[in-house]
């Protein structure tokens, strides 16, 4: 089992604002430059793929001199960097697909290799069901093993493929109808998305960047490439545009960059669907050091599990006891990805307001991770199961979680998701439901979650008889100490009249009942552990 440890703070931000009130004429500039530089990002990508493992800093510096004498020296590095990183990307990309049609052969295999019919185990599933089920999945095996080849060739080989305007909308295009989208509306899509409007900040240089350069008062300025200099309407082949942007979500920030001359990096970007433009800003920083485990818990901890619909979170206090009622927070995570990811940050909001009220210093979530779990070859039959399981928002939500926090002064506390589910229902979930009060199966699972960041065990021992706490009503049960192995197993069987077995002398003892005082004499003997009854009796 993993240990639960402080997730680490950002170490970049980006901001986002609309240019308002642009002419006529700022349009056209932009697409224009949009436009020439996308054709040329285009070209570099190419070229970059085409070198493969090959790729050296002489074949780098040759590429930016061509586009040098198409743009100007800061364009092409813009360009040939995103090229790099496009590149880097689709290579993991690779790697990822090649793991996953791992996984897929060798499930696929192990259930080959058993009869048909035959049931599985709890960590390994069974034969398959029936013969034509097995002969369908060694038609698979083969399919795969065909991909994993080809694959693994182009890995060797160093080729990636990459699409600029990404390999979604590319396919988009052979159906329209059910995008409901006309071609025109897709052709205005594509070449938007392949439009290259960014520049990497410079330090030390007037206001972080000399490309796309923006004053502290909000006004935006393009140096313009070489073939449309003529564009220009200031001096040194600049281009003002109309529109003032503000960043009211961390504007201060971002003015204190600009007026330091510190590197800000910018991008525009047209919204077809929408008809906006947007800039984004974004620039680093060094880390928040994060704060110690014990420091974070110091004032108690939020439990909060993951579902497809809410966040279940309930608060514990510094020992570990559930306090208050537990809170519930809904989204819809249906719709664009933008509307998906709206709801996430307004939950997200709700959540640290609500640890802000309780005082606490850290919440604890799961550091989950399907990526074993959506594929078909473990999960073929239960289509919505990998459906609900792919919805969940669990790749982003630590992300932009310890984003969130980072200004609030809360730590965000991964731990492991074994079990907290199920042991949560087990043991939490009754002894917090009350008359006035029905406790879930998440909210249970909060708990679990919350008391496995503070260390403390999950499941509790069953509670002893309720008749004067003695044993009228059956074997009482004792707790381990913390430094017991096993103790978060079950309890061993042990011998006596309850388990209708005895060990050899067992009733020679009976007369000694030091075993079995609950005096302060029993303290002389170690930690007590209550015995079954004699034999003598």
């Amino acid at each position: 089992m993993v240990e639960p440890f402080v997730a680490p703070g950002p170490s970049g931000v980006a901001v986002r604002d609309r240019l308002k009130h642009l002419t006529v004429e700022d349009e056209r500039v932009l697409r224009l430059v949009g436009a020439h530089m996308g054709a040329l990002a285009s070209r570099d990508l190419k070229a970059r793929c085409a070198d493969g493992l090959e790729h050296s800093a002489d074949k780098w510096a040759v590429r930016k001199r061509a586009l040098t004498s198409l743009s100007s020296s800061r364009w092409a590095g813009a360009v040939t960097k995103a090229s790099h990183d496009q590149w880097a990307l689709s290579r993991r990309c690779l790697a990822a697909h090649v793991r996953s049609l791992e996984a897929g052969i060798q499930t696929i295999r192990n259930r080959l290799s058993l009869p048909v019919g035959a049931r599985g185990s709890k960590g390994a599933p069974g034969g398959y069901r029936s013969a034509r089920e097995w002969h369908a999945k060694s038609r698979r095996l083969v399919t795969l093993e065909a991909r994993h080849a080809a694959a693994i060739r182009d890995w060797q080989a160093g080729r990636v493929r990459a699409v600029r305007g990404g390999t979604h909308l590319a396919n988009t295009r052979h159906h329209l109808a059910d995008a409901q989208l006309t071609q025109t509306q897709w052709r205005q899509r594509w070449e938007a998305e392949r439009w290259f409007l960014a520049a990497d900040g410079e330090s030390g240089k007037r206001y972080g960047n000399e490309t796309i350069r923006v004053t502290p008062d909000g006004e935006i300025s393009i140096k313009l490439p070489a073939p449309l200099a003529e564009l220009a309407n200031a001096s040194h082949g600049r281009y003002v545009l109309a529109a003032r942007v503000t960043f009211p979500h961390r504007g201060p920030e971002w003015a204190d960059r600009v007026q330091a001359n510190r590197a800000v990096a910018y991008g525009i970007h047209l919204h077809v669907g929408r008809g906006r433009w947007y800039l984004t800003a974004s620039w680093q920083y060094a880390p928040t050091p994060a704060i110690s485990l014990d420091a974070a818990l110091s004032q108690g901890v939020i439990g909060v599990d993951t579902n497809a619909d809410h966040l279940a979170a309930w608060r514990l206090d510094p020992h570990g006891n559930p306090t208050g009622s537990p809170r519930r927070f809904f989204y819809d995570l249906t719709g664009t990805a933008g509307h998906r990811d709206a709801q996430v940050r307004h939950t997200l909001t709700r959540l640290l307001h609500w640890a802000q009220t309780c005082g606490v210093k850290a919440i604890a979530i799961e550091d989950l991770d399907f990526a074993a779990d959506k594929t078909r070859e473990k999960h073929g039959r239960k289509k919505k199961f990998r459906q609900l399981i792919s919805g969940l928002p669990t790749s982003r939500l630590r992300a932009r979680l310890t984003s969130m926090t980072d200004a609030t002064g809360i730590a965000i506390i991964a731990v492991d998701p074994a079990y907290t589910s199920k042991w949560g229902a087990q043991h939490w979930q009754r002894p917090t439901t009350s008359t006035t009060r029905k406790t879930s199966r998440h909210d249970a699972a909060s708990i679990a979650i919350g008391r496995r960041a503070q260390g403390h065990p999950i499941r509790r021992r069953t509670a002893p008889p309720h008749d004067d706490r003695s044993d009228r009503r059956g074997h009482r049960t004792v707790q381990a100490r913390p430094a017991a192995l096993g103790r978060e197993e079950t309890s061993p069987r042990i011998p006596g009249p309850r388990t209708r077995c005895a060990e050899p002398g067992y009733g020679a003892k009976a007369g000694d009942q030091h075993a079995q005082h609950r005096s302060g004499r029993a303290a002389e003997h170690g930690f007590w552990r209550q015995d079954s009854f004699p034999l003598s009796l």
